[in-house]
């Protein structure tokens, strides 16, 4: 899609930009496989959520509850499962649907101020490299991100904002607080809580917060909205709320290498890491907006006395997650996402004040034709260059789909993807060891899919069954008669 060159002094030119970027993710939703461990496993999930109509308790296998994350976000793929189908890109939809819902919250706050400002933390948001992930990936950060964001703008608009809008405000504050304890739990207190504490004391604000905001009624709405479904997977799975708490949110946090994971391993970096990870999460921004920050100092206009308590707060805002996670051995770099607004912010604010245009639209719209060209490059490397097949066991499932017969399963020698549970519509089963395996041939013809190294440990009896049927990435297939 080519800009038209004759309104690059426009702001036209940055939604048709806004424009490339959002349809272009979603073009990509579902042209590849949903990948293990994460997005596969919240897939399977939502999937068995549908299937079983339990809407309480999300399952990790049959008897196995998920006590690692809230339901939000499987809620919302479940949904999408239900309206389209079991699919990558019902299972995605809802995700690029919330990085829209954060988009329009952005939009109709700074709109209100500046409409070049808003339309750049436009850009500067939706095409960053984790937003850009995350909204096309089954996960729940963009889920957590929505209700953050909600909180963080409707406390601040519900002391600041339009006063005949205030109350409605407020009401998006506490809202987005909920919806983020129903996606990710406490840690959406803290990443709300903490701005919002450090900005009230330091700017002496105390009385004014108390005193305007509707805390009592508020934090009944919150209750209203979240106490119920934390008191039912109680209820439902005794032990979620110890493992939930105390588990995933100490010692995944504080713990590196935490064992005590019930749904795999801990991802275990050296602290400090979310700051590195920062960096790579604002791609391809965290450079750009830099280097025109030196070129173009001179030129900056001196920040206004009255935006300055707004700046504090955004600052505070985008730095909580990245300060929070810094004493964290057990993190990923989507763990950033909730403050990629607030950075946007901060940047408009100083970027749609320069005097020139053409060279801030310039620099914009080079970023976002590199984010653009991410995507499609992603995609194609994703399918041609056997990524897939390492990452997803979707082609394997399909190849055991076109040459069985009716009544002939798919077993897994050791672990089972998730990705082949989803694909395989819970299909596939697995067994241990070889002894198991050798017992389940017993039953009839099989399907047996094992990793590289297995077939050499496996007993002659059942080597001498085995007829190999395809390869892909790590595993192969074998026809076991």
């Amino acid at each position: 899609m080519r800009l038209p060159t004759s309104r690059w002094g426009s702001d036209v030119a940055l939604w048709w930009l806004i424009a490339l970027a959002a349809l272009a993710r979603l073009a990509s939703l579902g042209l590849y496989p949903l990948m293990d461990k994460t997005e596969a496993r919240y897939a399977e999930i939502a999937r068995k959520m549908v299937q079983t109509g339990d809407w309480v308790t999300p399952w990790f296998d049959h008897g196995v509850p998920f006590w690692g994350k809230p339901p939000l976000s499987f809620w919302m793929t479940a949904a999408s499962f239900r309206v389209m189908g079991f699919s990558e890109f019902a299972a995605r939809l809802p995700h690029w649907l919330g990085a829209c819902a954060i988009a329009w919250l952005v939009w109709g706050w700074l709109a209100r101020r500046s409409r070049r400002e808003a339309v750049i933390a436009l850009v500067l948001t939706t095409t960053s490299a984790a937003f850009l992930v995350a909204a096309g990936a089954v996960m729940t950060d963009m889920a957590l991100a929505v209700g953050t964001t909600m909180a963080l703008r409707g406390f601040w608009l519900g002391l600041h904002g339009d006063p005949a809008g205030r109350l409605r405000e407020q009401a998006v504050f506490f809202a987005g607080l909920a919806i983020g304890l129903l996606a990710k739990g406490p840690i959406a207190a803290v990443l709300v809580g903490v701005p919002l504490a450090v900005w009230t004391l330091y700017s002496g604000k105390l009385g004014l917060v108390v005193r305007e905001i509707r805390w009592v009624t508020g934090t009944l709405l919150v209750a209203m909205l979240v106490v119920p479904w934390y008191v039912l997977a109680e209820v439902r799975t005794p032990g979620f709320l110890e493992y939930f708490v105390v588990g995933e949110h100490w010692h995944r946090f504080v713990t590196p290498g935490w064992s005590g994971d019930l749904y795999g391993k801990a991802h275990a970096f050296p602290r400090g890491s979310i700051w590195p990870f920062a960096i790579a999460a604002c791609l391809p921004w965290s450079v750009l907006v830099p280097a025109a920050a030196l070129r173009w100092r001179r030129t900056a206009l001196p920040i206004p006395v009255a935006d300055r308590p707004l700046k504090l707060y955004l600052l505070l805002w985008a730095l909580t997650p990245c300060v929070f996670f810094s004493l964290a051995g057990n993190i990923l770099w989507t763990y950033v996402l909730p403050g990629l607004p607030a950075l946007a912010i901060l940047a408009s604010l100083w970027l749609a004040h320069l005097p020139r245009r053409e060279p801030v639209n310039r620099l914009l719209a080079g970023g976002v034709a590199s984010m653009v060209l991410g995507i499609g490059t992603a995609v194609v490397a994703i399918n041609v260059g056997g990524w897939a097949d390492k990452a997803s066991t979707r082609d394997l499932v399909a190849d055991y789909d076109r040459h069985r017969e009716d009544g002939q399963a798919l077993v897994f020698l050791g672990s089972r993807p998730a990705s082949a549970a989803f694909y395989s519509r819970g299909r596939a089963e697995q067994v241990c060891c070889a002894d198991e395996l050798a017992a389940r041939l017993a039953h009839g013809v099989v399907y047996v899919a094992m990793k590289d190294g297995a077939f050499n440990q496996l007993p002659a009896e059942v080597v001498r069954r085995l007829q190999s049927v395809s390869r892909r990435g790590s595993y192969a297939l074998y026809r076991a008669s």
